[in-house]
């Protein structure tokens, strides 16, 4: 009876394997499963066409932000950040190495994590991209008339630039909270003396309303956890920010054992508005310290780095009722706050069950002194009394949740690789779906504002095997997209991004596209080496430094020939691209310069420079293809020996 029953059950799973793969192919498998559910009919972009939404992906360690198209996956730019590109001369030309200037030097990397995109009344604007800095804490703000990176302020006394960069609802404030606690001031001392010596910095980053220009307008020195990941409020917790902690141990060593002893780590919620008016009203202390802001000038096309020595400090205590410590399950990663501001998400990495608590019941258990003890002074509220429900086992190792603006929550789950969906109030598992593999962040186009966008969810993994043609041992970084318009979500694509993703911030394309800049007005060109008129061009010499003026066109540049230069001169190429059409960049580079290819916009002067060591006739060109005679866009430059008395010489259509 038992080999009887083990045949039919055999039968039943290979009638089942039949049925689901027809032939037995796993190719043709994947192909009937797209035809019939026509995946590839929802994300085909017809030639011509636009994409729906900008996606904008962090570039984890390459230091960048990418720019995809949704729901293509399409990438349409790379744009550098943190990190040097010799693309577009990006921390190689003169006018951009100021870009990358920090208290530690020239810096030539960055660790790149969450974008977020500015809002007005809680719903995106579609006017700059606020990004963080992991490594060398700093936060950019990229402008999206251009799609380049504006500005770089430094955070000092931080070490670990995680918790950020999230924005309020009005982008009164970009935050910048610290991953690792250090000794706030630097100083030598005995690691084993991290508990309660050691302090972690969150970072209030005031934003001026028509510029975007960034300024730290205070830091709060908190107890010496670490701060994960933050949220702002949104709508009735406007004016609230709320971070995620783990290591509330303080351990130093081994904290994947010893940051995991207490049974609960704290969400910090934080008052910034009862902060800010303390600080209004001269509360603080300013503390010396030195950090970079670095900023960057459509008008001269120049970027310039000013060093700053003092940073206002606030100590949480002398703010009574401004931070308070929310209970959570241990280990907590992502914290998420819903549409209207009242649920609160922060998962416990380690918890079978996610945990979301209430923004009301936080104020009454404020307002009714509901505590359960206090952490360095900050009152840590009774977890029952700030719970608003459960959802009971959704998944293994809960990290992200995003939301629809339909009543959905969309969590990710790291180690059982999935999406699942579930229903604020009733806390009801609705729909799970599997992501290959290891999915890390989640992002809804808008999912973090008053006004989601709830049509697609993008899915950003740490591992994709199997997934794409191997490439050697390291394989492409992974996104796939999911169509969430309907009860159940759908996989519609796998699409590979720069490395390695993190976080990603999605917009509608019409937000952003009408207000997106074709072209620099040469008449507006205020660089000081800029040459607006080809009568302009010219060589001067100052002793070894030589500054060549150079103008480029389709195609040529002016001058073509020059002569004079020597061994041993620095000689600066200032090149002003003369186009004044939409998409006509031009390139330039010199055989043994020691920096990357120019690429210079309509109406835009860029500089690099070039250390001639040895005597003969060198050759420069145009490294973008520009027009038809794109290879007749070259010229030569004549290098003498140091000692030589040849005087500088130029020319363009002279034998």
């Amino acid at each position: 009876m038992k080999k009887t029953i083990n045949i039919l059950v055999s039968l039943v799973m290979l009638a089942a394997m039949v049925s689901c793969n027809p032939g037995g192919d796993k190719k043709a498998n994947k192909g009937q499963g797209g035809l019939a559910t026509n995946a590839a009919e929802k994300v085909y972009v017809a030639p011509g066409e636009h994409d729906e939404f900008y996606a904008f992906i962090s570039g984890g360690f390459s230091g960048q932000l990418s720019v995809y198209g949704l729901p293509s996956g399409r990438l349409f730019k790379v744009i550098p950040v943190f990190s040097q590109d010799a693309e577009k001369a990006y921390g190689y030309n003169e006018e951009t190495k100021p870009m990358l200037e920090t208290s530690y030097g020239f810096v030539p990397w960055g660790d790149a994590h969450h974008p977020d995109i500015s809002q007005t009344n809680g719903e995106l604007d579609g006017r700059w991209v606020f990004i963080n800095e992991n490594n060398t804490p700093r936060i950019a703000r990229v402008d999206l008339t251009t799609f380049e990176t504006a500005e770089i302020i430094e955070v000092p006394n931080s070490a670990g630039n995680h918790s950020s960069s999230f924005i309020t609802e009005n982008t009164e404030y970009v935050v910048a909270g610290t991953r690792f606690s250090v000794p706030i001031p630097q100083r030598d001392m005995p690691i084993k003396d991290y508990k309660g010596n050691f302090k972690g910095s969150l970072t209030f980053i005031s934003v001026a309303p028509d510029t975007g220009r960034m300024a730290i307008k205070f830091q709060l020195m908190m107890p010496g956890f670490d701060y994960d990941l933050s949220h702002p409020g949104r709508d009735k917790s406007h004016g609230w920010f709320f971070f995620t902690t783990y290591n509330t141990e303080e351990a130093n060593t081994l904290l994947e054992v010893n940051a995991s002893q207490n049974d609960k780590d704290f969400i910090a919620a934080v008052n910034w508005k009862k902060i800010e008016e303390y600080v209004n009203n001269g509360g603080g202390t300013k503390v010396p310290t030195n950090y970079s802001h670095n900023v960057y000038s459509d008008e001269t096309h120049m970027a310039t780095s000013t060093t700053i020595d003092e940073v206002l400090t606030v100590d949480p205590l002398d703010v009574p009722g401004a931070v308070f410590f929310l209970p959570t399950p241990k280990s907590p990663h992502g914290c998420d706050v819903d549409p209207t501001g009242e649920y609160i998400v922060g998962n416990g990495k380690l918890s079978a069950d996610l945990t979301v608590h209430s923004f009301t019941k936080m104020l009454a258990a404020i307002e009714n002194k509901k505590f359960d003890g206090e952490a360095y002074g900050i009152p840590i509220l009774k977890f029952e009394d700030v719970l608003a429900g459960t959802v009971k086992q959704p998944g293994l190792g809960p990290l992200h949740t995003e939301f629809d603006g339909q009543g959905n929550a969309y969590t990710t789950f790291f180690i059982s690789s999935e999406v699942v969906k579930w229903k604020l109030d009733t806390w009801e598992v609705v729909d799970r779906q599997p992501a290959f593999y290891s999915v890390g962040h989640g992002m809804i186009p808008g999912g973090n504002s008053r006004k989601p966008f709830g049509k697609y969810f993008v899915s950003l993994n740490k591992i994709t095997k199997d997934r794409y043609l191997p490439t050697g041992p390291e394989v492409t970084q992974s996104a796939q997209l999911y169509d969430i318009s309907g009860d159940k979500m759908e996989l519609l694509l796998d699409f590979p991004t720069i490395g390695e993703p993190h976080y990603a911030a999605g917009i509608p394309a019409n937000i952003v596209a009408k207000n997106s800049k074709q072209l620099f007005k040469l008449s507006e060109n205020k660089h000081p080496y800029a040459t607006l008129t080809d009568a302009d061009a010219r060589i001067e010499r100052n002793g070894n430094e030589v500054h060549i003026y150079m103008t480029m066109i389709r195609s040529h540049f002016n001058p073509d020939n020059i002569e004079g230069i020597k061994v041993g001169d620095k000689v600066y190429f200032h090149v002003t691209n003369h186009e004044q059409d939409y998409d006509v960049p031009h390139g330039i580079s010199m055989i043994g310069a020691n920096t990357s290819e120019l690429l210079i916009m309509p109406g835009q002067t860029e500089t690099f420079v070039w250390e001639p060591k040895l005597p003969g006739v060198w050759p420069f060109y145009c490294t973008d293809f520009c027009s038809a005679l794109h290879q007749e866009m070259q010229g030569y430059v004549r290098v003498s020996p140091a000692s030589s008395d040849i005087k500088l010489k130029w020319s363009l259509g002279e034998d």
